[in-house]
């Protein structure tokens, strides 16, 4: 299942750069959401180019808590460092709306790309924010939020690290007004545009076509989340209406839940897990993945050496 060396043992240089890269291709990259370090292992050994950090992912799966806001920065940043470090592709992180206002920004960029991440999204709602595809959002005036996005660009080191801006306000004050405030935000340095909760092929296309006359220059984000307002649309439309990333946020969770479900249910009925076997992942293809042998190694190598050295 693994391919090429352990991302810890031998960190990748300049990950922010290779997602420039990737993303001035011309193709919509496929970018599924790890809610840990070994998810964004799977994804990155079948063959994915890069790994996106949900927030609702880390909300729901490290602290049980629903997609309001609950993490904080510290929290937030230091597990998207994990899942970041695990692997040598680039790796964005949802950052919720910032965790404050314009100065709380500037810092939540420093934290974040200090931890490896290649880029982040924040949201225009207001605080606590809520899932952007549930009722009941509210959106900060723009003027704000272009205030958040100044400070960001300011703030990071990295002219690569990626400045992507999440805006909510169609499901609040409409089409015309999201694009507008997209326009507002590329114009106060952001990356990429990330519209949410669009619900036809037709406004992720229409929106990209009016962004890209105002914009010609901007990247855009598309969530193809599962059992929300968006309907499932293939990556090749997406390609063809001129986005550049599209993420999936919550599929391998909702995988995960479903089969943990499933299995926990047959082991409490059968009183042993012999019939799930064959639904395991073996030791040996986690060892794989993980480069057990790699480490194993370097522990030997390094006792080896500090043996040899003394007197």
């Amino acid at each position: 299942m693994a391919t090429g060396s352990d991302a810890l043992l031998t960190p990748t240089l300049n990950k922010p750069s290779r997602l420039k890269e990737l993303i001035t291709e011309g193709k919509a990259l496929p970018v599924p959401g790890a809610f840990n370090a070994i998810c964004a292992k799977i994804i990155e050994s079948v063959g994915f180019p890069a790994v996106y950090v949900s927030g609702a992912g880390l909300n729901n799966g490290v602290g049980g808590y629903p997609d309001i806001g609950m993490m904080t920065l510290p929290e937030m940043a230091k597990e998207s460092g994990y899942i970041a470090r695990a692997v040598n592709i680039p790796a964005i992180a949802d950052a919720d709306t910032g965790f404050g206002e314009a100065i709380n920004v500037y810092r939540t960029v420093q934290e974040y790309e200090r931890e490896g991440l290649s880029g982040i999204h924040i949201e225009d709602q207001v605080f606590p924010k809520r899932c952007g595809h549930v009722g009941g959002k509210q959106v900060i005036p723009a003027r704000e939020m272009v205030q958040k996005i100044r400070a960001a660009v300011r703030a990071r080191q990295n002219p690569d690290f990626l400045i992507i801006a999440r805006v909510d306000s169609k499901a609040v004050h409409g089409f015309d007004d999201a694009l507008e405030r997209a326009c507002q935000y590329m114009d106060a340095g952001a990356d990429m545009i990330f519209p949410e909760a669009m619900e036809t092929p037709d406004e992720f296309q229409h929106f990209a076509e009016r962004l890209h006359r105002a914009h010609p220059q901007a990247y855009l984000l598309a969530n193809m989340t599962e059992f929300g307002k968006t309907p499932m649309i293939p990556l090749q439309d997406f390609e063809r209406f001129g986005y550049n990333m599209v993420i999936y946020p919550m599929t391998a969770f909702r995988i995960m839940m479903k089969s943990m479900e499933e299995a926990m249910s047959q082991l409490l009925s059968e009183g042993s897990q012999a019939g799930l076997l064959d639904k395991m992942t073996t030791r040996k293809a986690l060892y794989e993945l993980i480069h057990y042998e790699s480490y194993e190694s370097l522990d030997s190598s390094l006792a080896t050496d500090y043996s040899s050295n003394q007197i």
